[in-house]
């Protein structure tokens, strides 16, 4: 017989309409807007941005620098030990599709968009220093790996975390508002409960629109590159419709089919894009940049953690790269949390960390260093040019990096086809999230309410595609950080409170123990 606690992630809690029918409402009304008014839904979204990157500009690098501090306690501290799921339980997946999956939901189509771009653009320009020198190529390294790094995999996984924890260990429903119920515990509790959701909701469906409108024109850039298309916004949304077909054919197969065997593929082609890059390019220089970056990086990193330049005019530098970054993993959270929450089941907390955190940290450094550094190497020792086409169109400043190297047209098809894979497997899984959070956190949401939500993003891509701006995807994507902010932190304060009763003076709860325990009792 099920359990309450199955019936409760398996069925439909009262929470279940209010949540549905509020943030549809507000998803299909922000879609409409985008679609009949661009320009007023650009304008009121830049504006919002705005005051979050200059107004609170020290809070975002506070707390996230805190959630790098937390990851680092729960990892080596007293819980490490500590199983999401009960004590006798093992992982669901294995660790290779486990870790595909993670960069899958995580950001792999933001290091192929970024990958030769954002070195480029530090070493061009690196805050308070003379571009294009020797000390600026460290520069722009430490700074791309700053942005890529611990801080961005410590916010997803402490986003994860406290959902997994009181989803597997503690059976309870996989939802945002789960960990704030254990704070707020009388009658305030359920509004502040559909609140919670809600805007969990809507952070999800603004960063997954914005950066799928920014996947989509890349994709655009790589078939004008490739095969000579015109770069139309006709032609970004013909990309938009055929990824919409795709992402809803996957999303019927649910996790363990789709989104892992897409996971997979994804892998697979990147690591060997990336190995093709080392050994076609300047391999010695690509492996000494990595081994330095590791080095500049973790000696730089508690200064890069707090700094900020309130004595020099840079907070333009800095609220349009690094607080835009951070705000950027922050409204992803929710998404990708409660994503990277549903396949880590049976993972120790140590382990979670390790692999949520540390391994996509030091991929992503081995993936700048052979992209970004080789873009800076033919910068510095080759016959250069690749910047001035970095700053043209960064949509297509891949395609032209790999125009420096043999069968530059083919790699460019076959990075088209990454692309447009990873953005499949987003929006699947952006989809299946959007589904579990509407309905009671369903570990396997109905079809309905994925067709329902795959719609709803389509549409209000397609809205943001048509602002044909890079600026405009950045500030959908971000917009949900703010409130969700304070969420993630009512998260944690509750996940605090409960896991001390895992501490070894303490009895363990009860349906965290090992199923042999539990019988003998």
């Amino acid at each position: 017989m099920a359990s309450d606690a199955d019936s409760e992630r398996d069925g439909k809690p009262p929470l279940f309409n209010a949540v549905f029918a509020i943030a549809l409402l507000c998803t299909a009304g922000i879609g409409g807007w985008g679609l009949i008014d661009p320009d007023a839904m650009t304008n009121t979204f830049l504006g919002f941005t705005n005051y979050m990157l200059t107004g609170i500009s020290w809070y975002w690098l506070i707390i996230t620098t805190g959630f790098l501090i937390l990851s680092g306690y729960l990892a080596f501290g007293p819980y490490g030990s500590v199983r999401l799921g009960a004590d006798d339980e093992r992982p669901e997946f294995s660790t290779a599709s486990w870790i595909a999956m993670l960069f899958a939901g995580g950001m792999g189509a933001g290091l192929l968009f970024w990958g030769v771009a954002e070195p480029i653009y530090h070493f061009e320009g690196p805050p308070g220093m003379e571009g294009g020198t020797p000390a600026a190529a460290r520069e722009a390294m430490v700074i791309t790996n700053l942005h890529w790094g611990l801080h961005a995999w410590a916010i997803y996984g402490v986003c994860a975390l406290v959902i997994a924890y009181f989803t597997f260990r503690r059976n309870k429903s996989s939802e945002i508002s789960t960990p704030i119920l254990s704070v707020f515990t009388g009658p305030e509790g359920k509004p502040i409960a559909v609140i919670a959701n809600v805007l969990g909701v809507l952070a999800v469906v603004f960063g997954l629109a914005g950066s799928l409108t920014m996947g989509t024109l890349q994709v655009r850039g790589g078939l004008s590159a490739v095969f000579g298309l015109d770069a139309t916004t006709t032609l970004s949304l013909i990309i938009m419709g055929t990824l919409f077909v795709c992402y809803m054919l996957s999303a019927t197969t649910g996790v363990d089919k789709g989104i892992k065997i897409l996971s997979n593929i994804n892998m697979i082609i990147a690591i060997g894009i990336m190995l093709f890059v080392i050994l076609f390019g300047p391999s010695r220089f690509i492996l000494e940049t990595f081994v330095n970056s590791i080095g500049e990086y973790f000696a730089r990193l508690p200064a890069m953690a707090f700094k900020m330049f309130p004595f020099e005019d840079l907070a333009g530098w800095t609220s349009g790269w690094t607080l835009t970054y951070l705000i950027w993993w922050l409204a992803w959270g929710p998404f990708v949390g409660i994503f990277v929450a549903r396949i880590s089941r049976g993972r120790t907390i140590r382990e979670f960390c390790i692999g949520v955190i540390f391994v996509p940290t030091m991929f992503s450094i081995l993936w700048f260093a052979a992209f970004g550094g080789t873009g800076i190497y033919i910068e510095l020792f080759g016959g250069g040019g690749l910047s001035e086409l970095v700053f043209a169109d960064v949509t297509a400043a891949l395609f032209a990096f790999l125009d420096y190297f043999p069968y530059g047209a083919v790699l460019g098809g076959v990075a088209c086809l990454l692309i447009f894979i990873f953005l499949v497997t987003s929006a699947d899984s952006g989809t299946f999230v959007l589904s579990m959070m509407t309905t009671g956190g369903n570990l396997n949401p109905p079809i309905l309410h994925k067709m329902v939500w795959g719609v709803l993003i389509a549409v209000l891509t397609a809205g943001t595609l048509l602002t044909g701006s890079i600026t405009v995807a950045k500030a959908m994507a971000i917009t949900g950080a703010l409130p969700f902010s304070v969420i993630l932190l009512l998260q944690i304060v509750g996940f605090l409170r409960e896991i001390r009763r895992e501490r070894p003076d303490k009895r363990r709860p009860r349906e965290a123990r090992a199923r042999v325990d539990v019988a003998a009792e």
